[in-house]
């Protein structure tokens, strides 16, 4: 299963910048990165479950995922609108991560497991994407796109 996701990671890759290097919009994506980079990092450094090399850098990707999809909202909001499959992979993101929500319910009731930095990360994740959620039922779903207001 590694191999696998490892080797999809890769093709998407190759896809990002070669295939569909011309879809690149460089005039809407200023956001700022480390922005998202540097915070995330101290956090990972400063909360986490032990301060063991690989315990931090776990921690940096829970953070970091939590946060990833702030270049992707800034986008949208910088242009007004969204074209649909952007919409449609914004929208199975979110339920993706909603859905982690349901597991660690799950978890806590039937294995007594609860891990505080992974169920924050979840919850700020799933908040972030609330506002979209509300554009995606109210507009696509009913078959427009996503355009914000003026």
């Amino acid at each position: 299963m590694k191999l696998f996701f490892i080797s999809a990671s890769y093709f998407t890759i190759f896809l990002i910048y070669y295939k569909f290097k011309a879809t690149y919009d460089s005039n809407h994506d200023t956001f700022r990165i480390e922005f998202l980079v540097v915070p995330v990092g101290g956090l990972a450094f400063l909360v986490n479950h032990e301060m063991a090399p690989l315990e931090i850098l776990w921690t940096f990707s829970i953070y970091l995922e939590a946060v990833a999809i702030l270049p992707q909202l800034f986008m949208v909001s910088k242009t007004g609108e969204a074209e649909t499959i952007t919409s449609h992979y914004l929208f199975a993101l979110g339920s993706y991560r909603a859905l982690y929500l349901l597991n660690w319910i799950y978890r806590y009731y039937f294995e007594g497991f609860f891990d505080l930095i992974a169920v924050v990360a979840g919850v700020v994740q799933t908040i972030l994407y609330c506002d979209f959620f509300y554009l995606y039922i109210t507009k696509v779903l009913k078959g427009k796109k996503i355009s914000l207001p003026a």
